[in-house]
């Protein structure tokens, strides 16, 4: 099973990326460090692979980090997502929201985790 790692930038998906997998990937506080795909398999499951996907604001495909998000979603169509979100500024639940659509319509199942204090 493939699962996603998805949501917004600076929210700590790399640091559960690296806590489900065991990997040791790079963690920054700005946008662009993870602008590729990474995959892992789960520590627990060795059936399981996560791919931890670029942070995005939007589905809409304008950065880079948008694009590779949204084609993996859309086009290699994983088992389920994580939909992970963090501490942030209020101001961006209407972009979660809109995300959260968006991805309600790929049909691919979806769980969200919160990583805040």
């Amino acid at each position: 099973m493939i699962f996603a790692l998805v949501g917004n930038q600076n929210c700590g998906k790399t640091t559960l990326f690296n806590q489900l997998t065991g990997s040791n990937q790079h963690v920054g506080n700005f946008p662009g460090v993870t602008v590729e795909r990474k995959s892992g398999t789960a520590r627990s499951h060795k059936d399981c692979t996560i791919v931890d996907l670029p942070g995005i604001y939007a589905f809409r495909p304008y950065t880079d980090e948008e694009i590779v998000t949204r084609d993996f979603i859309l086009d290699e169509k994983p088992d389920g997502i994580m939909l992970s979100n963090g501490p942030g500024d209020p101001k961006d639940c209407k972009d979660i929201i809109e995300n959260i659509k968006k991805l309600f319509q790929s049909g691919i199942p979806m769980f969200g985790i919160y990583l805040g204090h």
